[in-house]
């Protein structure tokens, strides 16, 4: 072989191992593993039924004219999902929950606003605002706001999902959870 094939053949390999290394192209997305997920802003978070990004998060005292209890905040958070399932995907409030750091101890959380907490939906009070029951029909993307009321004083957030599988029973067969990590500001 002479010295220019030669040299053309390992440039070509270096160049294979360095996209390699560097991902070349790969989905940069979080999966689970051994049931369990963790991502921060702007990480695609790939679900057995959905991808979804947390896209920003702010804090607020009002959120369109909704202010929250006494002793409470708001947290607005911009989400992007997309259906990757085979068939609509129903999705509803609770699907997503907001916790903060204290609540780690607590396992205190908070669904969105939409949610009476007692199975009952609420309206939305802003056309960026996420329903509580809407249908991802297969490919569809949708992008809008959860907004949690979560206590004063909190910084550090998450948000989280859990994959629930239809089994027959009432509960359901739980799958792997996801938790996006995320500092808010008050805007």
């Amino acid at each position: 072989m002479n010295m220019k094939k030669w040299a053309s053949l390992l440039l070509a390999a270096v160049l294979v191992l360095a996209l390699t290394a560097c991902g070349g192209g790969k989905d940069k997305g979080v999966y689970a593993e051994d049931g369990y997920a963790e991502g921060r802003l702007g990480d695609v978070m790939h679900t057995y039924f959905m991808d979804f990004t947390v896209n920003s998060a702010y804090l607020t005292s009002d959120y369109n004219g909704y202010t929250p209890a006494a002793g409470n905040q708001l947290l607005v958070v911009n989400m992007t999902i997309k259906n990757t399932d085979s068939s609509t995907l129903p999705m509803w409030d609770d699907d997503f929950q907001g916790q903060w750091s204290s609540s780690q101890e607590t396992e205190e959380f908070a669904y969105p606003i939409t949610e009476d907490g007692e199975g009952g939906e609420l309206p939305t009070v802003s056309d960026a605002q996420l329903p509580a029951v809407y249908d991802l029909a297969v490919d569809e993307e949708r992008t809008g706001e959860l907004v949690f009321e979560v206590p004063e004083g909190e910084k550090d957030f998450s948000v989280s999902t859990m994959e629930l599988f239809d089994d027959g029973s009432l509960e359901g067969q739980e799958g792997d959870t996801f938790f996006v990590f995320f500092s808010a500001e008050a805007k």
